[in-house]
């Protein structure tokens, strides 16, 4: 089916992309946990080093267990190649370390993971890479923050924790025109709902931690190229960072990708009653979830996602104390980091995720203290809304 020229929907591609043709016809890809494979005779194995022939040597070099996971998250996105790393973290490490020298420009979304932040603020500067953070959902802002030593144009759309929603085709041309690379962070929306390479991204990295694999039991990432030349740049790389996911990780992960077009469908109904819930809600201050009318970045929503997806962000109104108090009245919902599994996870950024920020930094980036984040799962949605009104009523 990988191999197939014939058209199939999405839902389709979920099972099918990466499957290859294995000894003994397995349905499912086997898991090659080994380090290390033999050679047929020395001009063998110095074929395989040399690049004439097509083969594997390592595991952290290559691997036919994460390859076909790497081929099915490339076939989804409508990249060229993808490398399977340990974590998200490793992705975007192997990025911004392949991508940038000395002296160079970073302009980043204010609105991004963390650790994102934190990697670019704390460790990159040690090494002279300068960098602008901007809201860039607002593109005079992002045109404007680009100088001639800007490299990359990082952007997380939706934005983490606030869902702020950049348009990419826009962000694309502003890259093109500066001759820097547009990398885009996907794990909010996955392929099924944004394709950023077809929008006119570079690169495109995904914390497969998160919907690609969806069920709270991998830590792992994975970045997507457009083209042969940036795809063999980036796999020496990463070869000697060595960030590289295991096997039985990228097996489980290409498991999950299976049931991502079914769940993707699921997350954006629910959060859709759930939005439109909270939203009237009288200790709900506002709520930002891309399907809703009153989302700032509405229309642009409309124009580059297929659905709004699974993650909520809204403001209650009594602030830093409302929010730990929800957040300790939860009984359904679990008081947990991270997102985008088959469970739905509740977290208040201010005391958790974005804490280390400072309250300066978190506000200019939109990071309120009554700001909550909602990853929305597949249970009845009956029942979050449930727990959630008993929690509420402690706000």
């Amino acid at each position: 089916m990988e191999n197939s020229k014939v058209k199939i929907g999405m839902d389709s591609k979920c099972v099918h992309a990466g499957i290859g043709e294995y000894e003994f016809g397995p349905v499912v890809p086997p898991i090659y946990q080994t380090s290390t494979f033999k050679f047929e005779s020395t001009e063998h194995g110095g074929a395989l080093f040399k690049g004439e022939k097509d083969g594997y040597i390592y595991t952290r070099m290559r691997n036919p267990t994460i390859e076909a996971m790497e081929n099915a998250v490339a076939s989804l996105e409508g990249g060229y190649k993808a490398l399977g790393c340990a974590s998200g973290m490793a992705a975007i490490s192997t990025v911004f370390l392949s991508l940038l020298k000395n002296g160079e420009h970073i302009v980043c979304s204010k609105s991004v993971y963390g650790p994102t932040a934190t990697l670019i603020a704390t460790v990159l500067s040690n090494y002279d890479i300068k960098s602008t953070f901007v809201n860039s959902s607002d593109l005079d802002q992002l045109k404007n923050a680009v100088t001639d030593k800007t490299k990359v144009i990082y952007i997380e759309t939706p934005g983490n924790p606030t869902l702020e929603t950049t348009d990419l085709a826009e962000a694309a041309k502003i890259a093109k025109a500066a001759n820097a690379k547009l990398v885009v962070d996907n794990t909010f929306m996955s392929p099924v709902l944004q394709r950023p390479l077809e929008l006119g991204a570079d690169i495109v990295l995904h914390s497969m931690t998160k919907f690609l694999n969806g069920h709270a039991d991998v830590v792992a990432g994975i970045i997507v190229t457009k083209d042969k030349e940036t795809y063999t740049h980036f796999r020496k790389v990463l070869n000697q960072l060595g960030g590289v996911i295991d096997p039985f990780n990228a097996f489980l992960v290409h498991r999950g990708i299976k049931t991502l077009g079914l769940r993707m469908k699921r997350h954006s109904e629910s959060a859709m009653k759930l939005a439109e819930y909270l939203e009237s809600h009288n200790k709900v201050k506002w709520v930002r979830y891309p399907g809703l009318t009153s989302f700032p970045q509405y229309e642009v929503a409309q124009k580059q996602h297929a659905a709004p997806g699974g993650m909520i962000s809204f403001e209650l109104k009594g602030g830093f104390k409302s929010g730990e108090a929800v957040m300790n009245s939860v009984k359904f919902c679990q008081l947990a980091v991270s997102l985008g599994g088959v469970e739905t996870l509740i977290q208040h950024p201010a005391s958790m995720t974005h804490l280390s920020m400072g309250k300066e930094a978190r506000e200019s980036a939109g990071i309120t203290d009554g700001l909550v984040r909602l990853s929305v799962g597949i249970e009845n949605v009956e029942d979050i809304i449930a727990d959630l009104e008993q929690a509420l009523e402690k706000a």
